[in-house]
C-alpha cells in the first residue's frame, strides 16, 4: 500500500493532468485546447489506470479524438504571439515616469552621438580665437597684462685709452638693467578685409628690485660722432678735414661716459639735435640720443594684423605698416616681406603644420624665422619650442635668403646682420649676443664675452592647437661698425671695428593665471573630458532606454503570460494540497474505500472526478491510482 506523487512539469497544471485523464482537451479562454502544448512532457507510464479502464466507444473515436488534439495544437502553436510580439502588437502601457525616463534617454544618446562625431570643441576654440569685437581672444590681444621685462644689457669699456692704441676692448656686462612693459593696443579699428589696425602703446616702468642701480656709470663708444667719422671717407678729403677741424674744437671724443639711464632713454647730444633739424624728414632722427627711446609711449606706426576669419595659416601675421605692405628699406624678397607676428599670436600648428614661424619687431628692420625643436610642456601645458635658426643672420653663402640684405660697403660676415636703414643710417648692425652662432672672428677681436645658448638664445614656446605664446624671449645685440677715418683728428685712432654696444631680452616668461586657465581648460582639460562625458551620455541614454523596456517587457509578460499564470496557480495547489488531503485522508486508511478504484463505471469516476475539480482546481501532487489499487 502507498501513494505515488507525481509532479507536474513547467506549464502544467492538474486541471490539465485531470482532463488529459478523461481524454478531453482542456478549454481555454480563446476557445483553444490549453492541454496540447505540452502532451509530450507526461510520460506513459503515469497514465492513470482510471483512463486504461474508460470504455471507449471505437477505435474511430480515438481516432477522431487524436486528430482533434493535433489540429487544437497547431491551431494554438499558431496563433500563439512571443511575448515581444504581444508587448508590440497590443501595445504598452508606460507610466508618465517611464515615458519621461525614456524621451530623456533618447535626448541624451542623441547629445552624446552628436558630442562624438561633430568637432563641435574645435569650432567654439576657434569662434573665440579669432580676433573680433569681445571675443575672448581680443580681450587678451588688447591688453595683455602680462608682466613684459625688457632687460638690458650694457658693455662697459674698461680700456678706451688701450684701444686707441691697438689694444682689444676689454668689455665689462653691466646689468641687468630691467623695465616693466605696460603694453596695450589703441586705436583699434577693424576692416571689412578681416584685418583689424591698432598703434602700440608702451609704457617702461623701471624696476629697481629686478636691476642694478641705473645710474651706474658707464664707457661707451660715441655712437653720433663715430656714425659721422664713419661717412667721411665718402665726403672727400676737404669736407673731412673741415669736419675734423669743428670736432677738435668743439671737443669730441671717441668714448664717452653715460649713465645707463641716459644711454637707454636719451641724453643731449650736439651733433644729433643738428641731424634732427638739417636731415631729410624720412632719415630724421630724435631729438635726443637714446637707444630705446623710441620704444616708450604711443608709437606713431599703425599695424594691420590678420583676424583669422580667412584661415588660420596667416593668423596673427602682420598685413600692412603704416598702409603699406612691405619694408621700404630693403629692395627685394624675402627682405622686403613683413609677413611675421608681433608677439601675441600665431598660426596654430596644429592647423599649419609648419615648423616655421615668424616674429617681427620693429627694432630688427626685419622678420626674424623661428624654427620648430621640439615639443615641451609649460605649466602643464604642451607647447612647441621654436629657436632662432643659426644662419638667420649674415651672409648668404650660410643663407641664400640673407643675400638681398648685403649693401655694397657691408662685407658680410656669419651671424652679423646690417640694419642701418631703419636706423637713420647709422651703422648698427645685429646679432646674437655674446656673439653666440657668430664667426668665431668677432668673438676674438675682443674680451670679456663668453656666448652661452641659455642666456643668449631667442627662442618661444608656443601652444599649438591655439598658437599663443607660453613663454617667449628675443634676445639682440646692437654693434656698431665703425670704419676708420684717418682725416677726422678726434678719431684718427680708432681703427675699423665691429664694437658691441649692448644686449638686450625682451619677452615674457609666464602668463597671468586667468590665461593660463583659459588656455589650460581649451588644451587639457577639455579635450580630455568631453570626449568621456560624450561617451557617458551614450552609454547613460542606451541604458536607460533598456532598462524601461525590459521592466515593462516584464510587467506585460507577468501579467499577460499564460505560462506565469499556470505557475502561479500551481504555488497556490501547493498551499491547498495540504488541506485537501487531511480532509480525504480516512478515505485511504480504510482497504474498503478502495472497491470503487476496482471496477469504477464511467459515470461513477466522472462524477468523483467533477467533485474533485470542484474542490480542488488545480490539484499537486496526482495520486496513481494503480498504486493505492495495489
Amino acid at each position: 500500500m502507498g501513494l505515488k506523487k507525481y509532479y507536474l512539469r513547467y506549464g502544467r497544471s492538474a486541471r490539465d493532468r485531470i482532463f488529459h485523464c478523461l481524454g478531453i482537451p482542456p478549454p481555454m479562454a480563446n476557445g483553444h485546447n490549453r492541454g496540447v502544448i505540452t502532451e509530450s512532457l507526461y510520460p506513459a507510464e503515469i497514465t492513470p489506470t482510471i483512463a486504461t479502464s474508460t470504455t471507449r466507444t471505437t477505435s474511430e473515436s480515438a481516432t477522431q479524438r487524436r486528430h482533434s488534439e493535433t489540429t487544437s495544437r497547431e491551431v494554438f502553436t499558431r496563433n500563439r504571439p512571443t511575448p515581444w510580439s504581444m508587448l508590440i502588437s497590443k501595445g504598452i502601457k508606460l507610466s508618465n515616469n517611464r515615458l519621461a525616463v525614456i524621451i530623456i534617454g533618447i535626448i541624451t544618446l542623441i547629445l552624446g552621438i552628436l558630442l562624438t562625431t561633430i568637432p563641435w570643441l574645435d569650432y567654439f576654440i576657434l569662434k573665440n580665437l579669432r580676433l573680433w569685437n569681445d571675443t575672448l581672444s581680443y580681450h587678451y590681444w588688447q591688453r595683455p597684462g602680462v608682466i613684459r621685462l625688457t632687460k638690458v644689457y650694457i658693455y662697459n669699456v674698461t680700456n678706451p685709452d688701450g684701444f686707441l692704441t691697438g689694444e682689444k676692448p676689454k668689455l665689462q656686462e653691466v646689468g641687468p638693467f630691467v623695465y616693466r612693459e605696460d603694453m596695450q593696443k589703441v586705436n583699434v579699428k577693424f576692416h571689412d578685409n578681416f584685418t583689424v589696425s591698432y598703434q602700440h602703446k608702451k609704457i617702461l616702468e623701471f624696476v629697481p628690485e629686478l636691476s642694478i642701480d641705473k645710474n651706474t656709470p658707464i664707457v661707451t663708444p660715441n655712437i653720433p660722432l663715430l656714425t659721422l667719422t664713419s661717412l667721411s671717407p665718402k665726403l672727400g678729403y676737404v669736407l673731412s678735414k673741415t669736419i675734423s677741424v669743428i670736432l677738435t674744437a668743439a671737443q669730441f671724443k671717441p668714448f664717452i661716459n653715460v649713465t645707463a639711464e641716459q644711454l637707454v632713454f636719451g641724453y643731449d647730444d650736439p651733433l644729433v639735435t643738428l641731424a634732427h633739424k638739417f636731415y631729410p624728414k624720412h632719415l630724421r632722427p630724435g631729438e635726443r640720443m637714446g637707444l630705446l627711446i623710441a620704444r616708450n609711449g604711443t608709437l606713431s606706426e599703425v599695424h594691420s594684423i590678420k583676424t583669422g576669419y580667412q584661415g588660420m595659416h596667416d593668423f596673427g601675421y602682420i598685413d600692412r605698416l603704416n598702409g603699406i605692405d612691405h619694408f621700404p628699406q630693403w629692395d627685394e624678397q624675402p627682405c622686403t616681406s613683413i609677413t611675421g607676428s608681433e608677439g601675441s599670436f600665431f598660426p596654430p600648428r596644429d592647423i599649419t603644420k609648419s615648423d616655421m614661424v615668424y616674429v617681427y619687431d620693429k627694432d630688427l628692420c626685419r622678420v626674424i624665422p623661428l624654427k620648430y625643436h621640439e615639443s615641451v610642456v609649460k605649466d602643464g601645458i604642451n607647447a612647441d619650442l621654436f629657436k632662432l635658426t643659426e644662419n638667420s643672420y649674415g651672409d648668404a653663402v650660410n643663407n641664400p635668403e640673407n643675400k638681398c640684405y648685403d649693401t655694397k660697403d657691408y662685407r658680410a660676415v656669419k651671424g652679423l646682420q646690417n640694419i642701418s636703414p631703419c636706423q637713420y643710417g647709422a651703422p648698427v648692425y645685429l646679432s646674437n649676443p655674446h656673439f653666440y652662432q657668430a664667426d668665431p672672428e668677432l668673438l676674438d677681436t675682443v674680451e670679456g664675452l663668453t656666448p652661452n645658448s641659455d642666456k643668449h638664445e631667442t627662442y618661444f614656446k608656443i601652444q599649438p592647437k591655439l598658437g599663443v605664446p607660453m613663454e617667449g624671449k628675443v634676445r639682440i645685440q646692437l654693434n656698431l661698425r665703425v670704419t676708420q677715418a684717418k682725416h677726422i683728428f678726434p678719431v684718427k685712432d680708432f681703427r675699423s671695428f665691429v664694437f658691441p654696444v649692448m644686449w638686450l631680452e625682451e619677452g615674457i616668461s609666464d602668463l597671468t593665471p586667468a590665461i593660463r586657465r583659459w588656455i589650460y581648460l581649451a588644451t587639457v582639460f577639455a579635450p580630455t573630458v568631453v570626449p568621456i562625458g560624450s561617451y557617458l551620455m551614450i552609454a547613460g541614454g542606451a541604458i536607460a532606454i533598456i532598462y524601461v523596456f525590459l521592466r515593462a517587457y516584464q510587467n506585460y509578460v507577468f501579467a499577460h503570460d499564460p505560462t506565469l499564470e499556470i505557475l502561479e496557480m500551481g504555488r497556490r495547489s501547493l498551499r491547498r494540497s495540504s488541506t485537501f488531503i487531511a480532509h480525504h485522508q480516512h478515505r485511504f486508511m480504510h482497504r474498503d474505500s478502495y472497491t470503487l478504484l476496482k471496477s469504477p463505471s464511467t459515470t461513477e469516476v466522472q462524477s468523483e472526478l467533477t467533485t474533485t475539480v470542484t474542490e480542488m482546481e488545480d490539484v499537486i501532487p496526482i495520486i496513481n491510482n494503480n498504486d493505492l489499487s495495489s
